[in-house]
Formats: structure tokens, sequence, C-alpha cells
């Protein structure tokens, strides 16, 4: 048996739509530009989990010249931080500060695959050039598996061209006062 005519051009409609949102379907930031040398709110939207499988560890690499990071605590997660050394020293308020979070791990929750969530860190935007992009590797974690949203696009590439792009931040240059 064949499938009906009027299924076929159903599918043939439907089907692109349907792979155009899985390709959608990833980790990013909910605001993705902000001026240099100011205070960055990142909120990490994670639409879904592994392949039909919930997510129960969230792991985020804080990107260079993002400082002083504080991340959000989820309930019914548990969260730890990495810390490391910057690759130099920042001037923050007036203090050296060459030294501070590197990684943000938010685990042992469940988010459902059905489900949606968000997870907060922020910090402070060093005082960087206008064009800057800084990306949050985020890694999901499941019982079978993991998505790894880490691929940086190469030079005249674009984010959409890639299968799991890290969440990008840019930085733009910051507006001055007015009196």
């Amino acid at each position: 048996m064949y499938p009906h005519p009027t299924i076929l051009k159903t599918l043939a409609v439907l089907g692109p739509l349907a792979v155009t949102s899985a390709a959608l379907a990833h980790v990013t930031l909910e605001t993705a530009e902000a001026p240099a040398n100011s205070s960055y709110k990142a909120v990490l939207r994670v639409p879904h989990g592994c392949d039909g499988q919930a997510t129960h560890t969230v792991r985020v690499q804080v990107p260079e010249g993002l400082i002083a990071v504080k991340p959000m605590p989820k309930p019914g997660w548990q969260l730890t931080t990495v810390k490391g050394p910057y690759a130099k020293t920042y001037d923050y308020f007036g203090s050296k500060l060459s030294e501070g979070v590197k990684e943000v791990v938010w685990s042992g929750g469940e988010l459902l695959d059905e489900h949606y969530d968000e997870f907060v860190l922020r910090g402070r935007l060093a005082d960087l050039p206008a064009g800057t992009v800084l990306y949050f590797k985020t890694v999901q974690e499941c019982a079978n598996g993991a998505e790894r949203w880490i691929e940086i696009p190469a030079e005249g590439q674009k984010a959409s061209d890639l299968k799991y792009p890290a969440p990008s931040l840019k930085v733009i240059e910051k507006k001055s006062a007015s009196h």
C-alpha cells in the first residue's frame, strides 16, 4: 500500500518545518548583545533534553572577558563552580582581578525533554572592543548522552550553519551618558 496523496502533500509541506524547528532548538542567550565594561546577566535558555531524555546537568564554560561571575541557584539543582586564572588581569572597580569563575555547573535536577528552563549567571564584561563575540560553550548531560552546544563559527561562517552552535554574546559600544 502506498500513502494517500493528501498525506504525501501534507508531509511535503510540514516536513521542512519539522527540520527547521529542530535546527532552531538549541541553547541560546536571552540577550545576545551588551555594552563593554557593563554588568551582564546571562540567561541561558534550554528548550529541551537529549533525544527524548531529561537533562540532569548543565555545564557552562564562562568566556574570557566575563569576570566576577556569580551564578543563580536553582531549586532542585546543585550548583558548583570551577575557579581558575584569567588569561590576563582585569580592572574591577579599581581592584585587580586575575582569577575567578571559569565554569558553572547545575546538576542533579531534571529538565524533561518536553519542558523548557533557564539557567542564569551574572558577571561584568571587561572593557572589550565593540564587535567582540564571547561564546558560552554549554553541555547538557542526560542519562544516555549529551548535547554539546560548543561549536564556534569559523571566519565567514554563521552560527546558523552549525549543528551545535555555542550561545554567543556580541559586545557593543558603550553608550556615553548624556547630560
